[in-house]
Parts: C-alpha cells; structure tokens; sequence
C-alpha cells in the first residue's frame, strides 16, 4: 500500500498558532501569497475573508484549514512540499497573526523523483 505524500504540511508551533487563531476567529484558510505587499508569505484569513479564485490550486489542509496557491506559484512550486512554520516577527499586513509577534514563513523542500510521480495533479 502506498501513501502520497502531503503538497503542504505544518510544524507543531504552525498548528499551534492556527489553534490559537481559530479559537479568535472561526474557520480559517490559507492562501500563499504570490508577492506584492507581504512577499512570498503564507496568509491566513478567515474563511469567508478570502475569495479563492477558478485558477487558485488547493494543496491540502493543516489541522482542518485549507491551503491554496496561485496557480502561477504552483507552477514554480509544484515540485516541492510546502512546509509552514512559525518563526518570531511581524506578520503580513492582512495576515491573522499579524501583531502577535509571530508570523507563519514557509519553507519548502523537493520532492524525491519516487513522491512526485505519486502526486496527483502534477
């Protein structure tokens, strides 16, 4: 039986923040930003404050919270595993977690050639 390796996957202290965020607003989803305003940032709203759009690509979810990327984003990202963490500063702007002192940063790493032929939607 083989399994698939997760597009996105999330550090204790990411899952931690999010627990923390979802207690203060509800739901919540993430989309990774692109650039722009935030840079290249994982930004979390609530989820019904962000309209994800018929080009946006679903990766996965972290503790129940949807992730999207760009599919432009996806393209240049698509052979790597997305890996959110947690690290001390200021979010983005529009970020939830902007003004707690912690802000979610992504790292990533690639795929072996064996967990991307496994991926679906490559």
């Amino acid at each position: 039986m083989s399994t698939t390796t997760a597009r996105v996957i999330a550090t204790d202290a990411a899952l931690e923040l999010l627990q923390t965020l979802r207690q203060q607003h509800g739901a919540l989803m993430f989309f990774q930003s692109g650039g722009c305003c935030d840079g290249s940032s994982p930004m979390c709203y609530a989820r019904d404050e962000f309209q994800v759009g018929d080009a946006d690509v679903y990766l996965g979810d972290l503790d129940g919270v949807p992730f999207y990327i760009g599919a432009e984003q996806f393209e240049y990202w698509k052979h790597t595993q997305l890996i959110i963490d947690v690290v001390h500063g200021n979010g983005g702007m529009f970020s939830l977690e902007n003004g707690s002192g912690k802000r979610f940063l992504t790292r990533s790493r690639l795929f072996s050639d064996d967990e991307y032929a496994q991926l679906p939607g490559k």
